[in-house]
């Protein structure tokens, strides 16, 4: 078999590090299989999670417009595919949909990956109608969807939320090409067995790019709620922080919790960092899955998270840790205290954690995906 993962970019992102560490399983479990990853921008931010594998950079691109000439340049996409003579066209990310659907393959199997609700595919509304991005993006979903159903394309789900929306606003035709495959991680690449010291301070940790929804700022109110409380305790949110940081910073100067606060940026052992903290912190107003919430499960972190939809299949209530349901500092620092606060809990929620997150495992989940491929290709 051989297979041509479509992604925009190797930038750091949940969709990105999927589609390495899928193809790295698959070099490593299936020897026999074929796997070259396109990027269409000529960005890698994972050197040493992309060593090895085969990667082809592609300046091909689209710009769609609704009222003026739309730009469609496909001839080196197309190229790479009539060279390679894939089986399967697995795209993720909604540029890759647009480049990898404009000419169809006849003996292609086509799958969509859904890392997100993309608000592409969004129905018809009255509003759409007077708003001329939203026009614009239903006319798009209307050729794309077109495309789909020449070519009988198939959906992978990463959740039960992404499975329920995009039945929700494909046609029935496509609806039942839907595949639910959660989202997984290289499961022995975090577990670390675990030093349960309670000796020195709390330290929480968050990794995510900072933005609006991602909504660190949340975290500080926490941080501020654990400190009025007499709690030694550190925040630690990795990601990059350009766009919000300062914000978060500010706020909290003006908390008066600065000094209990961590900013590094972009880390490249994650893994390691993870090992150095006790409580998995969670505030994204939205989330279609959440991987980093796996990964500290791994490394033996119970996680306190807000509801973020697509994160639900992930939280046990009280046994690999919380789901707050409102955005309540207070009630957010209490399941925080509630676990570090007792000894025996913790060390029961770490190891359910870490068995919890053996489940998602990147090899059982390249099996799983293989077996979708050829079922598809025998269909």
């Amino acid at each position: 078999m051989k297979i041509l993962q479509v992604v925009q970019s190797l930038g750091k992102g949940g969709a990105e590090r999927l589609v390495l560490e899928v193809s790295r399983a698959i070099r490593k479990y299936y020897p026999d299989v074929q796997n070259r990853i396109v990027a269409l921008k000529r960005l890698n931010e994972y050197p040493d999670l992309s060593r090895d594998l085969d990667i082809v950079y592609c300046d091909s691109n689209i710009s769609l417009s609704l009222s003026g000439k739309s730009y469609i340049d496909v001839e080196e996409f197309e190229k790479i595919v009539k060279d390679y003579c894939p089986d399967v066209i697995h795209s993720h990310t909604y540029k890759s949909e647009l480049i990898s659907r404009e000419h169809l393959e006849p003996n292609v199997k086509y799958f969509t990956h859904a890392h997100n609700n993309m608000p592409e595919f969004r129905n018809f509304s009255i509003g759409t109608i007077f708003k001329k991005d939203k026009l614009t993006k239903f006319w798009e979903k209307c050729r794309i969807v077109a495309k789909y159903k020449e070519c009988h394309n198939n959906i992978i789900a990463i959740s039960k939320d992404t499975e329920r929306y995009y039945k929700s606003v494909m046609p029935k035709v496509l609806a039942k090409n839907i595949y639910t495959l959660p989202n997984a991680i290289d499961y022995h690449k975090f577990y670390c067995e675990r030093n349960f010291d309670f000796s020195g301070p709390l330290n929480l940790i968050m990794v995510a790019h900072m933005s609006d929804y991602k909504n660190q700022t949340f975290l500080i109110d926490v941080l501020k709620n654990l400190t009025d409380k007499g709690v030694d305790v550190d925040l630690t949110l990795i990601g990059d922080w350009r766009n919000n940081g300062e914000s978060i910073k500010l706020k909290a100067e003006r908390l008066g919790v600065l000094s209990h606060l961590k900013m590094p940026g972009l880390v490249e052992d994650v893994e390691n960092v993870y090992k150095r903290n006790h409580i998995y912190v969670h505030s994204s107003l939205t989330e279609s899955f959440g991987l980093t919430l796996l990964e500290a499960m791994a490394s033996g972190l119970p996680v306190v998270t807000l509801d973020g939809r697509g994160n639900r299949d992930l939280i046990v209530q009280g046994k690999n840790g919380y789901m707050v349901y409102e955005q309540n500092a207070e009630q957010f620092a209490d399941r925080i205290l509630e676990i570090w606060n007792d000894q025996q809990k913790y060390k029961e929620m770490s190891v359910f954690a870490q068995e919890f997150a053996q489940k998602y495992d990147i090899k059982e989940y390249a099996d799983k995906l293989l077996s979708i491929y050829k079922e598809c290709k025998e269909s």
